[in-house]
């Protein structure tokens, strides 16, 4: 999610050090910190920390290098559940999440598109190791198609740029910039279609001359720094359109990239909004071209009922959103343009994107490229553009998934790749120097593409889209719909495809009602019981098709699997219903198999209600070049004829099951769908759906009684369709699905929140709830609720002495007092300082033990205990007043004078709190 979710975390005993202070363990790298706690299950890894009181506090996680500005949001999660995402400080390394109370903070992990960010990956490729998996071989490479996008058209061109005023946007407090590079034909007469490019979530400023330090996510840009011109890196692309007689564009979102860290959605709203004030420029200047700046090329006149939009990374979830709101307007209150659409978006190309709403567009035709070497959203969700529009619309739109084989991130845009750009760039694939180079995605690998590689297929299969989507040649349609064809111009890429929609008839989909699985297994995509996800304990990499979403479980989300260890047995897959093939011409099936596996052989049968069997042919699969670093699991496209079964008299409009028998001798396979498919493209025609945007209300909880408050959901457009709900309990973050029919004018779902107002301090409380598009529905906000705020002030604190003198062997002991109790836990740290006068109680005189728990550290060497980094937070449970700190001392054979401890409350920055006077406590060798 977008927005720092406020979610229950137990701040029990949890003893952290705090950075920068001197003397303190954070005031070492964070590698080298030992967290404190009262309780050893409890520990916090190294670089984590608890900081704040009350409403303030927060969970902080210190990286020890620069965290680069990217797509992927940076998430926390503890024991495998999502906290939320986090606010990254300026410096880039320092995170911070605000929480509550009640949920244990175990095996804490920062993820950031799949990709740990606290630990480095564990690919068994240590010094001193060999490899878990052998140097990868690129795939073999496939047949060219008849027709090359790749190679520039016949005329030369044009670049100009503009700067218009900027916008205003809801939920920004800057301006957005209106700047945009044009590159256009020369020559070309009439109307050109139009291409838009809008890059994604980076850096927005630098300093000329300065290091990669010096970058930073500001927006405006301060003083002695320029803006990044990220716009500008797609100029390769540009050219290569323009120059096959499109009209392009590449808008700039600096303004939006630096201030979309505190908006629920991320920002894709606010980049629909920029591109639809973009292309209204466009069609004004299109009806009336001496309005048109003067630095926009002469030859630019384009033609608005033909537009491709182009994205990268949360510019793919962005130039999405535009084509969903072209289509169903947005509520309003929420949208940065009013006006009228007087465009018609075509198709949409979505480069590495990010879609954390799960949300796409089922009736505009796309192309999303998937970089196998992704080390920004290396989960590589944008698989979700193709597997989530599976029965939401009509159909007829081709959804196609491009994976290319060594590709990055960031190297699809000149201006984020090192030698090529003005400001400090680098590869998001970075390699661990504790580790070995990635035997896939390292620099220098067989299977890695260079920059210059990857941008030229890039560039090719952009052009691809643009060719069919806007132009209309089915020619390249085997470019990109599984047909297993290549563009030489994409050379030496290795690019492989598959797709849903277009010519393909209803088929084996096994999310799509209650699907019986016999000799194999249906699988859950989103489980985190290892019995029931599909790839299972242990698995190294992961599966886009398996792109997790915001609930702990998924449902409507499975595939089949299959595991054998002999060949012949077979696995039946039969649908609630029977599906027609009719007018089909082969069966497409997406099936993947294990990373860097070769030859696995399935036969495929279908049987029809009559009972009439037929052997259709056989698949030849072999598993992506992976690792454990990539999300290699991905399905290839096959295909085997239907003459068999017409041959057998099957009657295809009635085919009851599908068979797959594995004739290998051991292996796994997962199967994702199966459909009829035919030649050709269809034309596309958008249903009208109703949408369904979810809101947000914030209110105070009150002093006494109940209010009952109700999450808005509106729902425009017409007719009516089918939407899941996620009710997430805000104490568990479990969910909670309910399937509703909406319908305009209607609530869709009615989910009551109740709030009892009291005066005792308590954390803010979070409702939310969360929707995605069953069938005939569109979703815009995906995620909204109620929030309670907490109106009552924190009770004050006090120390008190309990037992403050005694004999060496005895404890001492001192009380923690509230004021009054409050309905959450009351965490309070304590700080051991220096003696004023006399002998300090040294690591020496304490419980060993004790010492591990609160230090981190052992006796040794022996130093008094304000020099052993006794910084503790203890804690008052909810409902209680009063909660006792303990130094258990023990007894030596030593004639010593009296020692002493002396013990303050402090605040966050570990000094003393004004008015709280220092405590001692002392230690004697005989009553």
């Amino acid at each position: 999610m977008n927005r720092t979710r406020r979610i229950g975390v137990t701040a029990v005993a949890v003893l952290a050090a705090l950075a920068g202070s001197p003397g303190l363990a954070q005031a070492q790298q964070p590698s080298q910190t030992k967290p404190l706690t009262a309780n050893a299950d409890s520990v916090l890894p190294p670089g984590w920390r608890v900081t704040g009181e009350g409403v303030a506090r927060e969970l902080v996680w210190r990286s020890d290098r620069a965290v680069p500005m990217g797509d992927a949001r940076v998430e926390f999660h503890a024991d495998g559940r999502l906290l939320g995402a986090p606010k990254a400080s300026k410096d880039g390394r320092t995170f911070r999440l605000a929480f509550d109370a009640a949920t244990p903070l175990k095996d804490l992990q920062v993820l950031a598109g799949g990709r740990r960010l606290d630990a480095p990956a564990d690919n068994n490729t240590g010094k001193g190791r060999k490899n878990s998996l052998a140097a990868a071989q690129p795939p073999a490479q496939l047949p060219a198609n008849s027709v090359d996008p790749g190679k520039p058209g016949s005329y030369r061109t044009a670049t100009g740029e503009y700067d218009l005023d900027p916008v205003k946007l809801p939920g920004f407090a800057q301006p957005v910039e209106m700047r945009a590079v044009v590159v256009a034909p020369t020559g070309a007469t009439g109307k050109r279609p139009l291409a838009l490019f809008l890059h994604g979530r980076h850096t927005t400023c630098f300093k000329p001359g300065g290091s990669e330090d010096d970058v930073t996510g500001q927006w405006p840009c301060p003083a002695g720094t320029k803006s990044i011109p990220s716009y500008k890196g797609y100029l390769k692309d540009q050219k290569l359109l323009a120059s096959q007689g499109y009209v392009t564009v590449s808008i700039s979102a600096n303004g939006i990239n630096g201030q979309d860290g505190d908006v629920e959605d991320g920002g894709a709203q606010a980049r629909s909004s920029l591109v639809r004030q973009h292309l209204a420029q466009w069609a004004g200047w299109a009806a009336h071209p001496g309005t048109a700046p003067a630095a926009v090329p002469d030859a630019a006149k384009a033609d608005l009922s033909r537009v491709l939009l182009v994205g990268h990374s949360r510019g793919g979830e962005g130039v999405n959103r535009a084509a969903m709101d072209s289509l169903y307007p947005p509520p309003a209150a929420q949208d940065g343009y009013r006006g009228p659409v007087r465009w018609k978006i075509r198709g949409t190309v979505l480069i590495g994107p990010t879609i954390f709403g799960q949300n796409p567009v089922a009736d505009v035709p796309s192309t999303t490229i998937l970089p196998g070497c992704d080390g920004d959203v290396s989960d590589l969700q944008g698989e979700v553009y193709v597997d989530g529009t599976r029965g939401i619309s009509r159909g007829t739109a081709l959804h196609s998934a491009v994976y290319v084989v060594g590709a990055n991130h960031n190297f699809f845009n000149t201006e984020w790749t090192p030698g090529k750009s003005k400001a400090p760039s680098f590869d998001d694939f970075w390699d661990d120097p504790e580790q070995r180079p990635d035997p896939v995605c390292s620099t220098g690998t067989r299977t890695r593409l260079t920059a210059d590689q990857q941008h030229q297929a890039g560039a090719t299969y952009i052009a691809a889209a643009a060719r069919l989507f806007v132009g209309g040649d089915d020619r390249v349609r085997p470019l990109l719909d599984g047909s297993g064809r290549r563009a030489p111009s994409a050379d030496p890429a290795r690019v492989l495809t598959h797709a849903v929609g277009a010519h393909r008839t209803a088929g084996f989909v096994p999310d799509d009602g209650p699907v019986k699985v016999t000799g194999g297994r249906l699988c859950s995509a989103i489980d985190p019981d290892p019995a029931v996800a599909c790839l299972g304990p242990g698995t190294k990499g992961s599966s886009p098709h398996f792109a997790w979403w915001q609930t702990e479980k998924e449902a409507g989300r499975s595939a089949v699997a299959l595991k054998w260890s002999a060949p012949g047995t077979a696995t039946k897959v039969r649908p609630a219903a029977p599906v027609s093939l009719s007018g089909a011409k082969s069966l497409a099936l997406r099936v993947f198999v294990p990373p860097n596996t070769t030859g696995t052989k399935l036969d495929v049968a279908v049987t029809d209600t009559s009972g009439r069997r037929a052997k259709l042919g056989q698949l030849r699969i072999d598993g992506l070049p992976g690792t454990e670093r990539t999300a290699s699991y991905w399905a290839r496209e096959l295909r085997v004829p239907l003459t068999a079964a017409t041959r057998a008299g099957l009657d295809l409009r009635h085919v009851k099951s599908l068979e797959l028998t594995p004739r290998s001798g051991s292996g796994k396979a997962w199967l994702m769908d199966a459909w009829g498919w035919a030649p050709g493209t269809p034309a596309v025609r958008a249903a009208a759906l109703p949408r369904v945007d979810i809101g947000r209300l914030t209110v105070k909880e009150g002093d006494s009684g109940t209010r009952t408050y109700h999450i808005p959901v509106q729902v425009s457009g017409h007719g009516s369709g089918k939407v899941r709900f996620s009710v997430l309990d805000p104490d568990t973050g479990q969910s909670k699905d309910k399937l509703v029919t909406v319908r305009p004018g209607s609530n869709a779902i009615d989910v009551p929140v109740v709030v009892k107002g009291n005066t005792r301090f308590g954390y803010d409380k979070q409702h939310d709830l969360l929707a995605k598009a069953v069938h005939g529905a569109v979703i815009g906000s995906y995620q909204g609720g109620v929030t309670a705020v907490n109106d009552d002030p924190e009770p004050s604190v006090t120390l008190t002495p309990v037992t403050d003198r005694v004999t060496e062997g005895g404890t001492l002991a001192w009380r923690i007092s509230l004021s009054e109790p409050a309905d959450v836990e009351i965490s309070q740290p304590l700080r051991v300082l220096p003696v004023t006068e006399g002998a300090e109680l040294s690591t020496k005189d304490v419980d060993p033990q004790w010492l591990m728990n609160y230090a981190g550290d052992g006796p040794d060497p022996e130093r008094a205990l304000s020099q052993a980094n006794l910084w503790v937070w203890t804690s008052v449970p909810a409902g209680a007043t009063t909660a006792d700190f303990t130094v258990p001392t023990v007894k030596d054979q030593l004639a010593e004078p009296a020692e002493s401890v002396r013990l303050a409350l402090t605040g966050d920055d570990a000094e003393p709190l004004p008015g709280h006077p220092a405590l001692t406590g002392t230690v004697v060798d005989a009553p």
